[in-house]
């Protein structure tokens, strides 16, 4: 662990496999101590405890597992999230609903309970992972280019409430990257993205991690309500 570095207590969403993940193990190899929630089955060698984001109740005892194992959450990654692709006329409104509340409603719940224990100790860090469609909007994604736009606005007004106490609240904005999620992709349409890439390749998950770990370290004290984007260019001008 580096000099300058305090060790915390972290909680990622979502961290058992792409962003979240990475996110854990740099984190963990920064020297802090790392708990991550998932749904179906658990990466090996981190604390992890089952929870479904979307439920209330499962937040709740996913966190007093954690503050039990390694003290109150005072890093908080915000990543779990899942697609719903289809076009406008032919989404239904349960595929718009779920997809917001996995996304978006979650992030609410997992940042509220999170920040009881950041404003008692006046020190806190909230990444919310949102994504450059976020920003840029894309066919066949209104649910999950809604939910990663709502990010922005719930990650700033945080910021302006929570700035008082010593925590930060900023948003990660990846591009394409190389995960389970864009494995799915065409090859046709994997090309197309690529090629409209400045810098002409997807990212790594541990590309966006190393950016998420900056923002939750003493280093970026004085950054809140910032969107970072981490995408090769590809949002440029949004």
């Amino acid at each position: 662990m580096d000099n300058q570095t305090t060790a915390r207590s972290v909680l990622v969403t979502g961290g058992s496999r792409g962003i979240g993940l990475a996110t854990a193990r740099t984190l963990a190899a920064h020297g802090h101590r790392v708990a991550i929630t998932y749904r179906s089955s658990p990466p090996e060698g981190l604390f992890a405890v089952r929870c479904d984001v979307t439920s209330t109740e499962q937040i709740e005892q996913a966190f007093l597992e954690v503050e039990a194992a390694q003290g109150p959450v005072e890093v908080l990654v915000s990543n779990a999230g899942i697609t719903d692709d289809g076009l406008l006329m032919r989404m239904s409104e349960s595929s718009f609903t779920t997809v917001v509340d996995t996304n978006l409603t979650a992030a609410y719940r997992v940042a509220k309970r999170a920040s009881r224990a950041m404003l008692k100790a006046r020190w806190g860090r909230l990444v919310f992972i949102s994504s450059v469609v976020g920003l840029s909007g894309a066919a066949g994604q209104i649910n999950y280019a809604a939910s990663k736009s709502g990010l922005i606005g719930l990650s700033r007004s945080i910021a302006r409430e929570l700035g008082g106490r010593g925590i930060t609240s900023n948003v990660v904005a990846p591009g394409y990257v190389d995960t389970d999620m864009t494995a799915t992709l065409a090859e046709a349409r994997r090309e197309e993205l690529v090629r409209s890439i400045p810098l002409g390749r997807t990212a790594t998950a541990e590309e966006i991690a190393a950016v998420v770990a900056f923002l939750t370290s003493e280093t970026a004290s004085y950054v809140t309500g910032a969107v970072l984007p981490v995408d090769g260019g590809l949002g440029m001008g949004h």
